[in-house]
């Protein structure tokens, strides 16, 4: 029996655009991943803080949902920077199909180191600033 071909392409994709909400576990591993639902929870917990104090700090609410998207930008990195041969033998083992990367790969990594940095960079401004001054810069 064949299994589908998995494409790296399409998974780096859905870890930059949905890695927070684990769409790129799920794409690859199915809905019995427990990563998977640990970065959905992530979003549903954030939900409910949210819900529960609005007044209260906008990071402390998405906290879960921000560790989850910096998760998740690592998790893009280490499948795009993943030789071909070894996403193919993880897997592809069963397809029949080898992977043949190309050039979009590197622009999503591109993307992802732009998006990663400025997220972090922003979610550790603000944390001093809620520590330091009790928010009063925002």
């Amino acid at each position: 029996m064949k299994l589908s071909h998995k494409n790296k392409t399409f998974t780096a994709l859905l870890a930059l655009l949905f890695g927070g909400a684990g769409l790129h576990r799920f794409y690859l591993h199915g809905l019995r991943d427990v990563w998977g639902w640990l970065h959905f929870a992530s979003l549903v917990l954030s939900a409910g803080l949210l819900a529960q104090d609005p007044s209260r700090a906008l990071l402390i609410n998405t906290a879960p949902l921000v560790l989850s998207v910096l998760a998740a930008c690592i998790e893009t990195f280490v499948i795009g920077l993943m030789p071909d041969e070894k996403w193919d033998a993880t897997y592809n083992a069963g397809s029949g199909r080898s992977s043949d990367t190309s050039w979009m790969v590197a622009v999503l990594m591109v993307l992802n180191l732009g998006y990663g940095a400025t997220l972090m960079l922003i979610a550790l401004a603000r944390s001093f600033d809620l520590a330091l001054t009790g928010g009063s810069y925002g």
